[in-house]
């Protein structure tokens, strides 16, 4: 399984962006697709996660009401809405497929995207 983050950026507080992660394999559908995110200098954090057929979401306390996850099984792409951007909200964002139940550890996921940044400025 491969998988390609995109959509990063510079955005001013408040804006927004919406991430993408295109799969491949033909096994997208049976994953937990989980993102995460790590800050300059601080460790990668988990941010949110979409179940299998797409109708449970989970979300890190400091994004719930801002983020949103969804997943397209036709199309081997998960996506995360992101409003009301903040400047804590910088970081790299990595996107990661799993197989496991606890979706917020990191060791859930066996897949890994290379990252895309976000920049939110003050």
């Amino acid at each position: 399984v491969q998988l390609q983050a995109s959509g990063g950026g510079l955005v001013q507080a408040g804006g927004s962006l919406r991430l993408s992660c295109a799969v491949e394999g033909r096994t997208f559908s049976s994953h937990i697709m989980g993102w995460f995110r790590q800050a300059p200098g601080r460790e990668r954090e988990f941010v949110a996660a979409v179940r299998r057929g797409g109708g449970r979401t989970y979300y890190a306390d400091f994004v719930k009401g801002r983020f949103t996850v969804s997943r397209d099984n036709a199309e081997n792409t998960v996506y995360l809405q992101m409003n009301n951007l903040k400047p804590e909200d910088t970081a790299v964002y990595y996107c990661a497929a799993g197989s496991g139940s606890d979706y917020e550890s990191e060791l859930e996921y066996k897949n890994w995207g290379q990252g895309t940044l976000v920049t939110v400025s003050s």
